[in-house]
């Protein structure tokens, strides 16, 4: 609880305030949830459990699987009850908590993105010398500094939260707790902490994917020597990663780059990168990759 805080907790307006919609919002937010949850755990089983996804492209996958998971965990359950609730509160501890979840599983998603686009430069750009640079230390070592920075990076946005002071208004116009709708309810000047915010998670938005797109035109040049087969497997497997990277990175940017306004069409957006694309990720990643539908086929097989 903060010193500076006469508020206890919040009341969260949700989706809508219409009951009808409501009901609805529950129905498919509570599948979406469900089939988050199979989609990326399956991934996280499958490539667990095989022999043939060894290599770090699954390894990096394995762990985007795991934050997806979680990252939805963290937004999607209390959006669901939330909608047949009538009293909508969320404490202030728990606010903060979710502020913090949030942004650590969200920010080691980019992470792992940039691990992924990494690899496939490697695999592409450097094949003799791949095994060598994406050794099993390596990657590992990557990992931990990704999660050690999803960390860091959540923790500023947790100390920025906790220091503005609630005095008045308690209800939060959105379906969980983020630093841009708590900074309206905060009874005091938000301009410096909400330049902390963009010089945060908005500098990490477009400096990640500014990093991704350079890599994307590097992969893409280098591809010219390549074969016709090595070229179209190349860009099968860079179309997956490019589709999931602007799935995500658009809504972020767009949430996360500018001064401290808020439109109307801002949960909608919301709702595309904190439902959907840690359901869609899956589906793209799985669909899009023959060796990872051969594994799950086989997995499934052998359960059954």
């Amino acid at each position: 609880m903060a010193l500076n805080s006469s508020v206890t907790e919040f009341i969260l307006f949700g989706l809508t305030q219409d009951a009808g919609k409501q009901k609805a919002i529950f129905g498919v937010f509570l599948m979406f949830y469900l089939a988050t949850l199979l989609g990326n755990f399956l991934i996280v089983a499958t490539i667990k459990t095989s022999r043939t996804l060894g290599s770090p492209m699954y390894f990096f996958l394995l762990h985007l699987s795991f934050a997806d998971a979680c990252f939805s965990t963290t937004i999607a359950p209390r959006l669901t009850v939330d909608a047949l609730s009538q009293k909508r509160t969320i404490s202030y501890n728990e606010c903060m908590t979710q502020v913090f979840a949030a942004h650590f599983f969200g920010c080691m998603g980019i992470f792992v993105l940039i691990l992924m686009d990494f690899d496939r430069y490697v695999a592409i750009c450097k094949p003799l010398r791949y095994t060598t640079i994406m050794s099993c230390h390596v990657r590992h070592m990557l990992v931990i500094l990704g999660w050690v920075g999803s960390c860091i990076h959540s923790s500023a946005q947790l100390f920025l939260a906790l220091r503005l002071p609630f005095c008045g208004p308690n209800v939060i116009d959105h379906y969980f707790c983020d630093l841009q709708p708590l900074l309206k309810l905060a009874c005091m000047d938000t301009y410096v902490i909400n330049l902390l915010v963009v010089s945060n998670s908005g500098v990490i938005c477009m400096v990640s994917f500014i990093i991704l797109l350079i890599s994307y035109v590097v992969i893409l040049y280098s591809l010219r020597n390549h074969s016709v087969e090595g070229r179209r497997k190349a860009l099968s497997t860079c179309t997956s990663h490019f589709i999931v990277v602007v799935l995500f990175f658009g809504p972020c940017i767009f949430m996360y780059t500018r001064p401290a306004t808020t439109f109307p069409i801002d949960k909608m957006v919301a709702v595309f990168y904190t439902i959907g694309t840690p359901l869609l990720n899956p589906l793209i990643y799985t669909l899009r990759n023959a060796e990872v539908k051969n594994a799950m086929k086989k997995l499934w097989c052998s359960q059954v």
